[in-house]
C-alpha cells in the first residue's frame, strides 16, 4: 500500500467514525429520499398509459385520472424530500456542533505549557474547515444511498421492457463511479493543499494585527501588507485549483450520463419506428412503453449526477478529517490544566504552600526540582531569578495550569486536584506577562459576568484614563489580545479585573516588564492597592524597584532547588 493509499485509508476511517453518532438519521434521510426518487416511476406510468392511448387507441387511462395521480404522487414526493432534507440537515448540524465543542473543550483544558496548535490554526480548524463537513454529511451522504439504490432498482423496472435499454444502463453507469474514484484522488490532494493555506492566511494575519503597533513603528506596513498579500494570492491560487477539480469532475460525470440517455433515447425512438425491431423480447415498443422508458432513463442516471456534484463535498471532508485527527493527536500529548472549568465559590484566604515540585517547563523538557515554598495571606514576595530558572512555570503550576510531575500545592489544608482546582482558583487573580482578554465589551472582559463596583476597580488600578480615552468607553471591544491599547494599560485593566474580583492572591508575571518608569509605576500602585486590601502578592520579577517593594524573595536557580 502506498502512502497516499495510507492516508486516504486513514481519513476515510476517521471520517466514518465522526459521521457514526448521525449516520442512523443520514441513512434514513438517503432512504426517504430514495423512495421520493422512485416514486417518479409511477409518475412515468401514468404519464405513458395516458399518453399512449392518445396516440395508439384504446385509452387506458383517462387523462384527469392521469393528472390526479400525477399531482397526489408529486405532492408525497414533496413531503419525502423534505422530510429527508429536514434529517439530513439537522444531522450535519449536529455533526458540526458536536466536533466544535470537543476540539473547543479539549483546546480549553491545555495547560499553560501548549504549543502544538496555535489560535490561529485552532480558529480555522474550528470555524470554516469543520464547517465543511455539513455539506458532506447533508448532501453527499443521502447522495450515497441513493445512488445505491434507485438506478438497480430502475432497471430491474426497465428488463420487462426492453434488455437493450438494460445493457445501455450496465454499460454507461458503471463509468461514473470509476472516473468519480479517479478524479476524487486529485479533489482530496487539492482539498488538503486548500486547509493547509487557509491555516497559513490565518496564522498570518493574526500575526499581522498582533505586531500592528511595532509595524507602524518601524514603517513596515507596506511589507507586511505585501507578504500578506502573497498569503491570500496562494490560497486563491489553492481555492481555484479545487474549484478546476470540482468543474472537471462534474464535466465528465454529465458526459456519460448524457450519453446513456441519449442512447436509450435513439434506441427507444428508432424501435418505435420499426428501425430496430429488437431488444424488446421479441415484440416492438408500443407506446406506452416507450414514452415510459424515456421518461425513467434520466431518474436512473441521476442519483449518479447528484452524488458527482456532491463528490466535492467529499473530498472536502476527508482532507478535515485528516487534519482534525492529526490535531486530536497533537492535543492528547498535550498536558492538561487541573480543575474541570466549572464555577465554584473561592475559599477562604489561606496560605499557599508547596512541596517537592518537579515541572517541566515544555513537554518533554527536563523537570525542574523547586524548593519547598509558601506565601501566606497578605504578603508579598518576589520570585526572582534568572531567565530559564523557571519562575513563568512555578506561576503556572500554582495555579494549577501545570500538572506537576511530582510533589504537591496546597491552599491551607486543601490540595491543588482535579476537584479543588476550580474554587482555588476562583480566590486567584493571574497577570500574565502577554494579557489576556475575552472577546466581548471591555465592561464584561473585567467584571467577567460577576457583581462588584466597577468604577471603584478601575480607580484603584490607576485605570480611569484608559476608559475615558477609548472610542467606546466600557463598550469598547479590545478582542483576546488587548489591541487598541497599549502593553501596560493593558496591564492595568487586568489590575482591575483582579480588584473586581477581589482576589485573595495574585500571581503576577513580570508586571513592569518593558514598560516606562511611569507606567510600572502605576501598575506596581495597583498591584499594592490589592495587598492593601489583604491579597498575597507572589510576584516573578527581574525588577529590583518590584523586589524591594516586596516582603521577601524566593530565589529560583537555572536546573532548581533554590
Amino acid at each position: 500500500m502506498t502512502k497516499t493509499d495510507s492516508s486516504t485509508s486513514s481519513a476515510k476511517a476517521e471520517l466514518a467514525r465522526l459521521v457514526a453518532p448521525v449516520a442512523g438519521r443520514l441513512r434514513l434521510a438517503g432512504l426517504l429520499a430514495a423512495v421520493s426518487e422512485l416514486l417518479w416511476a409511477a409518475q412515468a406510468a401514468l404519464v405513458a398509459l395516458a399518453i399512449g392511448g392518445l396516440l395508439e387507441p384504446p385509452v387506458l387511462l383517462p387523462i384527469w385520472e392521469a393528472s390526479a395521480g400525477f399531482l397526489a404522487l408529486m405532492a408525497l414526493r414533496a413531503l419525502l424530500d423534505a422530510a429527508a432534507q429536514g434529517l439530513a440537515s439537522r444531522a450535519s448540524t449536529r455533526l458540526v456542533a458536536t466536533e466544535r465543542q470537543a476540539l473547543l473543550r479539549a483546546a480549553a483544558r491545555l495547560d499553560a505549557r501548549a504549543s502544538g496548535l496555535t489560535p490561529a490554526e485552532l480558529a480555522a480548524l474550528a470555524g470554516e474547515k469543520l464547517a465543511l463537513l455539513g455539506p458532506f454529511a447533508a448532501r453527499y451522504s443521502p447522495a450515497m444511498m441513493r445512488s445505491r439504490i434507485v438506478p438497480l432498482a430502475l432497471i430491474a423496472i426497465t428488463l420487462p421492457f426492453s434488455w437493450i435499454a438494460v445493457l445501455i444502463f450496465l454499460i454507461a453507469l458503471p463509468l461514473i463511479p470509476i472516473f468519480m474514484a479517479l478524479i476524487g484522488i486529485a479533489a482530496q490532494e487539492a482539498s488538503e493543499r486548500q486547509m493547509v493555506q487557509i491555516g497559513t492566511l490565518n496564522g498570518a494575519l493574526v500575526d499581522r494585527i498582533a505586531a500592528v503597533t511595532d509595524l507602524r513603528l518601524i514603517g513596515a506596513e507596506t511589507r507586511a501588507g505585501t507578504d500578506l498579500a502573497d498569503v491570500f494570492e496562494r490560497l486563491r491560487a489553492r481555492t481555484m485549483k479545487v474549484l478546476a477539480v470540482a468543474f472537471l469532475s462534474s464535466t465528465v460525470l454529465e458526459l456519460f450520463s448524457a450519453l446513456g440517455v441519449a442512447l436509450v433515447a435513439i434506441y427507444v425512438g428508432f424501435n418505435l419506428l420499426g428501425e430496430i425491431p429488437w431488444g424488446s423480447w421479441g415484440a416492438p415498443l408500443n407506446a406506452e412503453a416507450g414514452i415510459f422508458l424515456l421518461m425513467i432513463a434520466p431518474t436512473v442516471f441521476q442519483p449518479m449526477r447528484d452524488l458527482s456534484a456532491a463528490w466535492h463535498d467529499r473530498a472536502a471532508a476527508l482532507a478535515v478529517a485528516t487534519e482534525l485527527a492529526a490535531a486530536k493527536e497533537v492535543l492528547a500529548r498535550e498536558g492538561t490544566l487541573l480543575g474541570y472549568g466549572t464555577p465554584a465559590p473561592a475559599p477562604a484566604p489561606a496560605a499557599l504552600a508547596w512541596e517537592g515540585l518537579n515541572l517541566r517547563p515544555a513537554p518533554g523538557a527536563a523537570p525542574i526540582r523547586f524548593a519547598d515554598g509558601a506565601i501566606a495571606p497578605g504578603e508579598a514576595v518576589a520570585l526572582s531569578g534568572p531567565s530559564g530558572a523557571g519562575k513563568t512555570t512555578l506561576l503556572a503550576a500554582l495555579a494549577g495550569l501545570i500538572r506537576p510531575d511530582a510533589g504537591e500545592i496546597r491552599w491551607g489544608e486543601t490540595a491543588l486536584d482535579d476537584e479543588s482546582a476550580d474554587a482555588i482558583r476562583a480566590a486567584m487573580g493571574w497577570l500574565p506577562q502577554a494579557p489576556q482578554f475575552i472577546a466581548a465589551p471591555l465592561a464584561e472582559a473585567i467584571t467577567l459576568g460577576r457583581a462588584g463596583d466597577l468604577a471603584a476597580a478601575l480607580k484603584a488600578a490607576r485605570a480611569e484614563d484608559i476608559i475615558a480615552a477609548l472610542p467606546e468607553g466600557l463598550a469598547t471591544p479590545l478582542g483576546d489580545i488587548g489591541g487598541g491599547v497599549s502593553g501596560g494599560e493593558a496591564r492595568r485593566l487586568m489590575l482591575a479585573r483582579a480588584h473586581h474580583a477581589r482576589a485573595s492572591l495574585i500571581l503576577a508575571d513580570e508586571p513592569t516588564a518593558d514598560l516606562d518608569a511611569e507606567t510600572a509605576e502605576a501598575v506596581m500602585a495597583g498591584l499594592m492597592a490589592l495587598r492593601a486590601k489583604g491579597a498575597a502578592l507572589l510576584i516573578a520579577s527581574h525588577d529590583p524597584t518590584v523586589i524591594a517593594a516586596c516582603d521577601r524573595v524566593i530565589t529560583l536557580e537555572p536546573g532548581g532547588l533554590a
